[in-house]
């Protein structure tokens, strides 16, 4: 009888759905990507064969999805589907960004997809599994991405709108967060999603003089000018008071008292966390904010709340103490991660906890070049904001206890190898301390300099010497480097000739506007510079885009090219060279010969496009100034170097004319060219 009763079902089925031949051929070329699971362990019972060639897998149906997709952990593709059984409730995504192994050979494809993922239930109403549909939305998503890129009219409109907030809000936060030896730092600020004003959460980091650091979070309650204003003036007198005691609970009577006399600052939360590099030790205090969040290498743990008010309401502060071990990132952030719609708070921590023991320890997205805390700013709100959205400024700032850096040590023979040498062991020194690119092309660009001043000045008369190169960084996060010689002094005679001060003594007049102090001193063993710089690292002010679709350049990350190539560019709209790669003392003389063939000897005009010129020293400014001396005005040399290049930023020190905006522009490969000065723009002044 069973059996006849199961015939019954299964006739009424095809009745209304179809064969099961006919239905599994149709399922199987259907254009979208689909497949179903069952039970608790999500074991794969369908799939058809877009979702099989997306995933690059053919033999699925019998495996656990995570036997069958293992590398997606820690990327919000398991719980998602967790949720669902559990709720029973229909989720969507749109856009997500995954990884997969479609090759099975540990390379990781990038995709996006937009997806539903929909409960499946019993004849009682119970939920048995899942059904996924989802559109592989990859070359949408690139396409758009480099429409962003390209159109200049749709970032200009976005610029136009949220210019005056973001430079507030610029205004208002760090610039940068100290670069220290022992502690790895990483900030990121997220606008309300949708707002139209700058917010009040705000971060800072502060070095303290017996080498231990405060790092502060705080939210001041609303938007617009008044919350901002307020979140200054709270940032000021925080940093101030801990900069000279050191001392959280001295701090926070400070940010109380100001609280009760600025109505905007009441009810404004922080949490001070001051951590000591030396031995890990924790010291943390709050007012009214969430507790910092510790992720170490078994488990995150939520360090004990303080259970004080908020600033202004005649609340008892207290500290208490942790350990932070080597390796180990402390987290704190602001309540915009926790109260995320559709998030109740306990669920909403929990999920933070998770998904940042996965970012940190690499285990969800691959972003190569990001250390742990960088991973951690960035990647933590993509995770989760790109799921539920978010309506409050989120806040995050990350802090890890690190193996100090070696210190730079290089002795060379003082000749011109000792520059290219400097340069590629001063670059590796800055990247494995994580310097922002402002600093690391300064310092970087100021130390090649005295090198080089040392290669040829110290021994002018030829006799065998050597150039000692050696840099530490203080627990404040000041790089001092010095740059020694064995050779002799030698004053000379400055002739009141505009042709001589450009040829001699531009390296030095280089180095002191580069780096914040810069000494010289000498003895008859040698001479010795020093420059002290101090470094930092750039906090993240993040948009949803960047959560979303990746977070820019990190070029100070790589080592540079070291060929310098000058290219010649025949299909430009006028007579033009593009310059590749370091411009120094090794590299002049040769680049001084082929200005001089190219313009044949100063008599045809000629562009030179300085973009990828990754160090221009004060050799090659003297070739350029010489050449642009010897140019007439119908045969003017045009110096190209985009706003934020190395070689603009140099040639606006030295005062020496060029343009940011490209003069000539390349014409199309099919296109016949010609050179013409009288259709060449005018030379744009140095920026100021």
């Amino acid at each position: 009888m069973l059996d006849d009763a199961n015939e019954d079902n299964a006739s009424q089925l095809a009745r209304r759905v179809g064969e099961s031949d006919v239905v599994r051929k149709i399922y199987d070329q259907l254009p979208v990507l689909t497949f179903a699971v069952d039970g608790p362990e999500h074991r794969i019972v369908a799939t058809n064969a877009g979702y099989r060639q997306a995933m690059g897998r053919e033999e699925l149906v019998g495996l656990t999805y995570r036997e069958a997709v293992p590398e997606v952990v820690g990327q919000q593709v398991f719980e998602t589907l967790d949720r669902v059984y559990e709720t029973g409730q229909p989720e969507s995504g749109r856009a997500w960004r995954a990884q997969y192994d479609r090759t099975g050979t540990g390379e990781l494809d990038e995709l996006f997809f937009d997806f539903t993922v929909s409960p499946r239930r019993d004849s009682h109403g119970q939920v048995i599994g899942m059904s996924v549909v989802a559109f592989d939305v990859t070359e949408q998503e690139r396409a758009r991405r480099q429409a962003q890129r390209e159109t200049a009219e749709a970032e200009q409109r976005y610029e136009q709108a949220r210019d005056v907030i973001t430079s507030l809000q610029r205004q208002l936060l760090p610039p940068g967060l100290p670069v220290l030896p022992s502690v790895r730092l990483a900030g990121s600020y997220l606008l309300a999603d949708g707002d139209n004003a700058a917010g009040g959460d705000w971060f800072d980091a502060v070095p303290l003089s017996d080498g231990r650091v405060a790092l502060v979070v705080g939210d001041v309650v609303g938007h617009g000018v008044a919350a901002s204003a307020a979140m200054g003036q709270l940032r000021a007198v925080l940093q101030d008071r801990l900069d000279e005691t050191g001392d959280i609970l001295t701090a926070l009577a400070a940010a109380d008292r100001m609280a009760t006399r600025v109505p905007d600052a009441h009810a404004a939360t922080v949490c001070i966390t001051v951590l000591d590099p030396v031995d890990g030790t924790l010291v943390y205090g709050s007012a009214g904010h969430p507790p910092p969040l510790v992720i170490t290498l078994e488990e995150p743990r939520y360090l004990p709340a303080s259970g004080c008010g908020p600033l202004g309401t005649q609340a008892t502060y207290t500290v208490a103490k942790d350990q932070l071990g080597v390796g180990e990132v402390v987290l704190l952030y602001s309540d915009g991660i926790i109260e995320r719609p559709g998030r109740r708070p306990a669920a909403a921590t929990a999920e933070l906890a998770t998904v940042a023991a996965d970012t940190v320890a690499g285990r969800a997205l691959r972003d190569p070049g990001l250390d742990a805390v960088e991973r951690a700013c960035t990647q933590i709100p993509e995770m989760l904001v790109r799921a539920t959205g978010h309506t409050d400024d989120i806040t995050l700032l990350a802090a890890q206890r690190i193996t100090p850096v070696e210190p730079l040590h290089l002795r060379l023979d003082a000749d011109l190898p000792a520059i290219t040498t400097s340069r590629l062991a001063v670059h590796r020194w800055l990247r494995e301390h994580a310097v922002g690119h402002d600093d690391h092309s300064a310092l970087q660009h100021a130390v090649i300099e005295l090198v080089t001043n040392a290669v040829e000045h110290s021994h002018p008369d030829s006799v065998e010497g050597t150039v000692t190169v050696t840099g530490t960084l203080d627990p404040a996060g000041v790089a001092r480097i010095n740059v020694t010689d064995d050779g002799h002094w030698h004053e000379r005679a400055r002739p009141n000739s505009d042709q001589f001060r450009r040829d001699h003594g531009i390296g030095l007049a280089l180095t002191s506007q580069l780096v914040d102090h810069l000494d010289i001193s000498h003895s008859p063993n040698g001479t010795t510079a020093t420059v002290h710089h101090r470094l930092t690292h750039p906090a993240r002010l993040l948009t949803a885009d960047h959560i979303t679709h990746g977070r820019g350049p990190t070029d100070a990350r790589q080592d540079p090219p070291e060929p310098t190539l000058i290219v010649d560019q025949p299909h430009a709209s006028a007579s033009r060279i593009a310059v590749h790669g370091p411009l120094d003392a090794t590299t002049s003389d040769h680049f001084a010969h082929e200005l001089d063939r190219l313009t044949l000897g100063h008599t045809h005009p000629l562009t030179i496009d300085l973009t990828a010129v990754t160090h221009l020293a004060s050799a090659a400014v003297a070739v350029l100034h010489r050449a642009t001396t010897h140019h007439t005005t119908n045969t003017a040399l045009r110096l190209y170097a985009p706003a934020g290049s190395p070689a603009h930023h140099i040639l606006a020190l030295v005062n020496l004319p060029h343009t940011t905006t490209d003069p000539t522009g390349p014409a199309s490969p099919n296109h016949t060219t010609h050179s013409d000065p009288q259709h060449d723009p005018e030379d744009h002044q140095p920026a100021p």
